[in-house]
């Protein structure tokens, strides 16, 4: 097992008796006499469990518990000898996951620690559970890019950004041209295949900050943090150049030339959101109403 144990106990006939018999039982172990130097092991292993007495010369078990349990994702069982003058309640408040008496039944031991690193286990599944439902929920299962429910989310968190510091922010909306004449010539599969390709393309055109979104068929949105308008003009020139030089091909590998229609818009200091998100669609609009494969922008006050 790669299970590292960490058990802390000043008496060292019991602390050795103790880690023989956790290594007997496969796990790996190591050994301190006090909190402080525990502490020291702790900063270069990688523990899962503590096992501590309570009376330690210095700081005490409870103490240290405290303290791991702030400063690590380290469960901890507690030990003492000293029925009536702790508690369970007491150990568990400080963050200990079992509380056991001395002297203590090795066969016992065992059997809670294995049931501290199964919740463990459990818990670390229902993390990872939780933050797969989570991405699940923000992201279209098609491009991996994130979905309209999570632009406007972001984008309001953006706006309120831009609000309160009076940081320039702007937006893209690009559309792929003929999209549905292509669907209808080669296929829902083909088209699908067109949309990942698109998602991908622009992501590689983004800085770390900006963030991408399937908008919804095939149209897809642009947040750009901290970017006037012609800086956005020109990440949105980047995306439909590098998009028109894409090689996309059908069933029978002829190679299709794919264009996009971009929209391009900064916002307004206390505009609202619909109307921020309008005018980039007006832009991407004149676009198309201008011949397609091309870019334009709505800026100004008047636009």
């Amino acid at each position: 097992m790669d299970t590292q144990i960490l058990i802390i106990d000043d008496d060292e006939p019991i602390r050795d008796s103790m880690n023989d018999f956790i290594q007997m039982a496969g796990y790996q172990s190591l050994t301190a006499s006090s909190a402080e130097e525990a502490l020291e092991i702790l900063r270069s292993y990688n523990i899962q469990v503590v096992i501590t007495d309570i009376m330690l010369p210095g700081i005490d078990g409870l103490e240290l518990t405290d303290f791991i349990k702030k400063e690590y994702d380290i469960d901890v069982i507690v030990m003492t000898g000293c029925n009536g003058d702790y508690s369970y309640e007491e150990a568990i408040s400080k963050g200990a996951s079992d509380f056991v008496f001395k002297p203590v039944r090795f066969e016992e031991l065992l059997l809670r620690l294995k049931r501290v690193l199964r919740e463990r286990e459990l818990r670390k599944e229902s993390v990872h559970m939780l933050e797969k439902l989570k991405k699940l929920s923000i992201t279209d299962g098609l491009t991996n890019l994130f979905n309209s429910r999570y632009f406007y989310s972001q984008l309001k968190g953006e706006i309120d950004r831009s609000n309160r510091y009076n940081h320039p922010l702007s937006l893209l909306l690009l559309d792929i041209d003929k999209f549905k004449t292509y669907n209808d010539s080669f296929g829902h599969l083909a088209g699908d295949k067109v949309l990942v390709r698109l998602g991908k393309v622009i992501k590689s055109c983004l800085r770390k900050m900006d963030s991408a979104y399937r908008y919804g068929g095939e149209e897809f949105t642009v947040i750009l943090p901290e970017t006037v308008g012609p800086e956005a003009a020109k990440v949105a020139e980047r995306i439909r150049g590098k998009v028109a030089l894409e090689k996309f091909t059908n069933e029978q590998k002829k190679p299709i030339i794919i264009t996009i229609s971009i929209g391009a818009t900064e916002y307004r200091s206390q505009e609202d959101v619909t109307e921020f998100v309008q005018r980039a669609d007006k832009a991407m609009y004149v676009s198309k109403q201008n011949g397609r494969n091309q870019v334009s922008c709505l800026f100004s006050k008047e636009s």
